[in-house]
C-alpha cells in the first residue's frame, strides 16, 4: 500500500487489520509520492528487493482541486492524475513483466469520458472541473497504452471509475453523507473483481461497478 504520510498510512492499516479481512496480516506499507522522482524510484527498488515481481498495479493517487484555471492549478492536477501513474507504472514495469498474468487498474473517473461529456442526457454534463476531466481523460489514453504494451506479455489493463461514493476528493463529505451517498467499499469491490478474473472479458475497457461501462 503506496502511502505519503507515515502517521496516516499506520492508522490506516491498523484500522484494516483490526477488521481482520483476508490477506491483511500481509499488507505492508509503501513510502510513495507519485509527484517525485525520488520516491518513485525508492518504490520499486523496495519492491523489486522485497518480491521481486509485481502482479497488479492499482494507480489510485487522484487530486482534485478548486479555483481558478491557473497554470499551476493545471500541472498539480496533471502530475498527480496522469504524470505519476505513467512515471510509476514505466519504474515497475519490468517487475509487471516479470509476473505471469500481470494487472494495470488505473483508477479513473466518469468526468473523464469524452464521449460523456458531449451527452446532454447524461448525470454530470455541466460539472465544472475542466482540469480535472482533462487528467482523467489522459489518463484513459495512459490506460490504452499501457493494454497494447502489456498484450505481448500476457497482461491486462483497465480505466476504472469508482463511482460517485463518499470520499473526501472534492472536499463534500459530509455533504455525500447526508445524501445517502454509497460507501467507498463498493468501489473497492469493483477493483477485486478486475484482481480476480471477473471482469477479464471487459479487458481494455473503461468499466465502473456493478458490472457496468462507459464510453470513452
Amino acid at each position: 500500500m503506496g502511502i505519503r504520510n507515515l502517521a496516516k498510512g499506520e492508522k490506516a492499516l491498523k484500522e484494516l487489520r483490526a477488521r481482520q479481512p483476508q490477506g491483511t496480516l500481509a499488507l505492508r506499507l509503501i513510502d510513495l509520492d507519485v509527484t517525485k522522482d525520488i520516491s518513485i524510484q525508492l518504490a520499486a527498488t523496495q519492491i523489486r528487493v522485497q518480491y521481486g515481481r509485481l502482479d497488479v498495479l492499482v494507480n489510485n493517487a487522484g487530486i482534485a482541486l478548486h479555483g481558478p484555471d491557473t497554470r499551476e492549478l493545471l500541472r498539480t492536477t496533471f502530475d498527480t492524475n496522469a504524470f505519476g501513474p505513467l512515471l510509476l507504472t514505466n519504474a515497475v514495469m519490468p517487475l509487471l513483466k516479470k509476473s505471469k498474468a500481470p494487472k494495470i487498474i488505473n483508477v479513473s473517473s466518469k468526468l473523464g469520458s469524452i464521449a460523456l461529456k458531449f451527452d446532454p442526457t447524461d448525470s454530470d454534463p455541466g460539472l465544472p472541473g475542466e482540469a480535472y476531466r482533462m487528467s482523467k481523460a489522459a489518463l484513459n489514453m495512459l490506460t490504452a497504452c499501457q493494454h497494447v504494451e502489456l498484450q505481448e506479455v500476457g497482461g491486462k489493463a483497465w480505466a476504472y471509475c469508482p463511482g460517485y461514493v463518499i470520499t473526501d476528493i472534492w472536499g463534500d463529505k459530509d455533504v455525500r453523507e447526508k445524501n445517502g451517498v454509497e460507501s467507498s467499499e463498493t468501489s473497492a469491490q469493483g477493483i477485486v473483481e478486475i484482481v480476480e478474473g471477473k471482469r477479464d472479458a471487459e479487458v481494455g475497457k473503461f468499466i465502473t461497478r456493478y458490472g457496468q461501462q462507459y464510453p470513452w
